[in-house]
């Protein structure tokens, strides 16, 4: 299929608008991206990207059915037009049955955009509070469950493929609490949004779910922001969604193939990602204040899933505060997104400080937070081009069912044995635990035995270029955030490195392709804690927390296949005490990396 008609639209007017206000800085990096666009020209990619030619991004036969058969979003905004009515008509439905809450049950795509959504708008008056669940640690669960009245509570279980685990247990468990409240007319209170013929759509038919939406089946999960899966959340909580589709469409004609490159937003932005990262500068920095601040975290695992394999990618830095020049190395891109009303004075000052010390720097401005549905077209085609420039499949996600394979085991480990596999302790002390493969602790114990030596060996590990992941499996508190930022800071501003932090299952489920099949660049930092009180998981023999700590122990084990740097440290039951002891840990490690890099080096 072409492009989309421009007669319904005036393009000259839309490409206009959103080149306005997409603004770049590329200093030195001017030059490269000129390069992309004249390789894009030559290669007609625009125009191949529009009639869905897989070998804009490989030229295999067998390749094809999977790419054309994932980029049904190039059209998903002008698809959902005719559904609006019908989804204002379900909402009211909704409402009227006086359900004063919606709470997404999904992980990774599906459950994104409705985060993104819902934080951004907040409750709108009249319509349920929209809430989302993508952790297994039990206190989240617990605190989600005391946040709604389950029996005017809308569950929406929202899974492609409905082989995703954390959406599967959150369904069981929720079905089972509603239950208990309604007896057999449980149902009324589920929804599913999943695909044509998926596990989930016979469930919901059976259990007599209120409603299943079927999405298009041509769209993966981390491009269904405009489908069924973002869009009914945003419809139950009140949201417009005909302007939401409005601005993504007029993004969708701007980036038509009858558009010179140059004025083409989203070939612009896809160029500048891809030569960025190709010379080096592939540390995708997000700084996307509120309202906007959960924008990143669906950028992340657009991107980072998109373009992190076969031994290369983009590496998204979500939530970072931004400092001075010199705590960065020469491998940052920053983006700055926000609306005109949050403008601020401070990250522009630090903005003007980086593009004057020669860092690229983009600026998104919106005219409003509608304008989201721009920007999830524009993010989305834009990866699409800079993954032909990185030479990579955005639509696949190779490495990804790896460390779900070994969740499995673990689990099956479990039912046999009680026990799921254990991991070697290598230091510890009052508050906190190290565990780790055999590979790593060999490194790590070059520089001594305790779990302060370790520490700083395992820092020392970091070289320039690298970036540190710290992927907590953890319940997202404030407090326990602020502490999160302090580690993040005391570890960038001394070693000048990029660091990606982020809750886990989600952040794994956003970056595990990166971190497995991406550039092997990363250093890892895992933390897990003890659950005091555990929720079971009804038809299961385990519980939500031992969910959890299969999922961190099948993230490990991938690290472990491909040789990658990583520790775990385990918390104890007072996470922020173990937290503050970490924080302690980590600056006494980085003030000291002379020895802590000889060690390591050893």
């Amino acid at each position: 299929m072409g492009s989309i008609p421009l007669s319904e639209t005036r393009p000259n007017e839309v490409t206009n608008s959103i080149l306005a206000r997409h603004t770049a800085s590329l200093g030195n990096s001017e030059a490269d991206f000129r390069s992309a666009l004249e390789r894009l020209g030559r290669e007609q990619s625009v125009s191949r990207l529009w009639k869905k030619d897989f070998t804009l991004w490989k030229s295999e036969p067998e390749r094809e059915a999977g790419i054309v058969n994932s980029l049904g979003w190039l059209t998903v905004a002008a698809a959902m037009q005719p559904h609006i009515q019908e989804l204002e008509t379900f909402t009211q439905e909704v409402r009227n049955a006086g359900f004063e809450f919606a709470v997404v049950l999904g992980m990774g795509g599906p459950s994104l955009c409705p985060e993104v959504l819902a934080r951004t708008f907040g409750k709108q008056e009249g319509y349920p509070q929209l809430y989302v669940l993508d952790s297994t640690v039990p206190t989240a669960i617990r605190h989600l469950e005391q946040k709604v009245n389950v029996g005017k509570t809308l569950f929406i279980v929202s899974s492609k493929s409905s082989t995703t685990t954390e959406p599967q247990m959150f369904h069981h468990y929720f079905r089972d609490r509603v239950k208990r409240i309604k007896g057999d007319a449980c149902g009324e209170n589920l929804i599913a949004i999943t695909d044509p013929g998926s596990r989930l759509a016979k469930e919901a038919a059976h259990g007599h779910f209120r409603r299943i939406f079927l999405d298009m089946p041509d769209i993966g999960g981390r491009y269904s922001a405009l489908s069924y899966f973002g869009i009914v959340p945003f419809a139950l909580m009140g949201g417009d969604v005909k302007a939401l589709l409005d601005t993504a469409r007029q993004a969708a004609h701007a980036c038509a193939d009858s558009v010179p490159l140059i004025e083409n937003p989203g070939v612009r932005l896809g160029a500048m990602l891809g030569a960025l990262a190709g010379a080096g500068r592939n540390k995708l920095t997000l700084i996307t204040p509120p309202p906007l601040a959960a924008l990143g975290l669906w950028i992340e695992h657009l991107v980072a899933e998109s373009t992190g394999k076969e031994g290369n990618g983009l590496v998204p830095i979500v939530g970072e505060p931004l400092g001075a020049p010199e705590v960065y190395g020469d491998d940052r891109i920053f983006v700055y997104i926000h609306v005109p009303s949050a403008a601020n004075a401070d990250v522009e000052s630090k903005l003007a400080a980086l593009e004057a010390a020669g860092h690229p720097v983009l600026r998104h401005t919106l005219r409003n937070p509608l304008d989201l549905g721009e920007e999830f077209f524009l993010w989305e085609f834009a990866t699409a081009i800079a993954g032909s420039l990185l030479g990579v499949d955005p639509f696949d996600q190779p490495d990804v069912q790896e460390s779900k394979d070994y969740i499995v085991r673990a689990l099956a480990e479990y039912a046999q044995n009680d026990a799921l596999p254990q991991q070697k302790l290598i230091a510890a002390e009052t508050s906190l635990r190290v565990f780790g493969d055999a590979e790593n602790c060999e490194v790590l114990r070059r520089g001594g035995s305790s779990l302060q030596a370790m520490l700083m060996t395992h820092l020392a590990r970091l070289n320039p270029g690298d970036y540190l992941a710290i992927t907590q499996f953890i319940e997202e508190l404030r407090n326990y955030e602020s502490l999160l930022q302090e580690i993040r800071l005391a570890i960038r501003d001394q070693k000048k490195v990029a660091i990606a932090t982020g809750y886990s299952p989600r952040f794994s489920h956003s970056t595990g392709q990166l971190h497995k099949g991406g550039p092997d660049s990363c250093v890892f930092l895992q933390l897990t804690s003890e659950d005091i009180n555990d929720i079971e998981v009804p038809g299961e023999k385990f519980s939500f927390s031992v969910l959890k700590q299969a999922q961190a122990l099948g993230d490990f084990e991938s690290w472990t296949n491909h040789h990658r740097r990583a520790i775990r440290v385990d918390l104890g039951r007072d996470i922020e005490k173990g937290l503050r002891r970490l924080l302690a840990l980590v600056k006494e490690s980085v003030g000291e990396p002379a020895a802590a890099a000889a060690a390591a080096n050893k």
